[in-house]
């Protein structure tokens, strides 16, 4: 199987990550974004929506990372990815409360609405108020995930195994890392991450990222967050 993607990508490094802690056999073809490889023509032609990840199992391609996790944790047998049927429905609520909720107000309001231009808002008072209300909107779910869906005594998502829900939710919020998000008034997101980042592959599938996009930001000016 291969994997089109690109390690500075958020939606990519979940499914890396996944394929690094089971073992998965998965060959990591890079598009590099920086270059804008997946706006080319011959990436193009295998996904029009011109977006990473991209899974190839022999032919068979899908798109959007929820699915692959999905699809790859299934071909390969994973654990983390619930054969009981109640087990496996909080797993995708979980992964659908990610993408719909917490990830639209702070990836694409918040976090890439002040590092990628296309995504910033025309004049600096709409840009302000978008970013407000982004902002806002995330510390709302932050407190939800927080308190009701992970809360004091829970080491992950749905329980204490990990599953691809957590390998899903805790690479979207090191997006955070770009513009200096701080998790701290969350401490039970906090405690949850602290057991992502312990996991024997995380910080190896994480290296490019921190060196080419985390660190080399690490001085621009920001909103705070």
């Amino acid at each position: 199987m291969k994997l089109y993607g690109d390690p500075i990508s958020t939606t990519c490094r979940p499914v890396m990550l996944l394929a690094a802690e089971s073992g998965a056999d998965l060959k990591l073809e890079v598009v590099d974004l920086f270059t804008g490889a997946h706006m080319k023509p011959d990436y193009a032609a295998i996904n029009p929506s011109r977006q990473v990840p991209l899974l190839d199992d022999d032919g068979f391609t899908l798109s959007e990372s929820s699915a692959i996790l999905k699809y790859l944790a299934d071909k390969i047998g994973s654990p983390t990815y619930p054969k009981d049927l109640k087990k496996r429905a909080k797993v995708n609520e979980m992964m659908d409360w990610f993408n719909t909720g917490l990830y639209r107000d702070l990836g694409y309001g918040f976090i890439y609405a002040q590092v990628f231009p296309n995504q910033k808002r025309e004049g600096d008072v709409a840009q302000a108020a978008q970013l407000k209300f982004a902002r806002d909107k995330a510390k709302n779910w932050l407190k939800i995930l927080d308190e009701n869906l992970i809360g004091p005594k829970k080491k992950f998502l749905c329980g204490d195994e990990v599953t691809i829900a957590d390998y899903f939710g805790a690479c979207l919020l090191t997006a955070g890392d770009i513009v200096r998000c701080d998790y701290k008034p969350w401490p039970n997101v906090c405690r949850w991450l602290s057991n992502m980042q312990a996991l024997p592959n995380w910080h190896k599938v994480h290296e490019q990222f921190y060196a080419k996009l985390v660190n080399p930001m690490k001085d621009a000016p920001f909103a705070m967050f």
